[in-house]
């Protein structure tokens, strides 16, 4: 299955803090580098699931 490019993290502060992301259709990649070392998939319902409480928490 095809994903798109990897992209950072709007939030990523100088230095290797960051995150990346890739999608595809149904799936969501993340990895803390570009070119990634280290690569969590998951599911883009589920992903969506995540996205939505870290906004209702206010990220704590």
């Amino acid at each position: 299955m095809p994903t798109r490019p990897w992209r950072k993290s709007s939030y990523c502060q100088e230095g290797e803090a960051c995150v990346h992301i890739s999608t595809a259709p149904t799936l969501v990649r993340t990895a803390d580098a570009d070119p990634p070392r280290s690569v969590l998939t998951v599911g883009a319902k589920a992903f969506g699931g995540l996205l939505d409480m870290l906004k209702s928490s206010g990220g704590r």
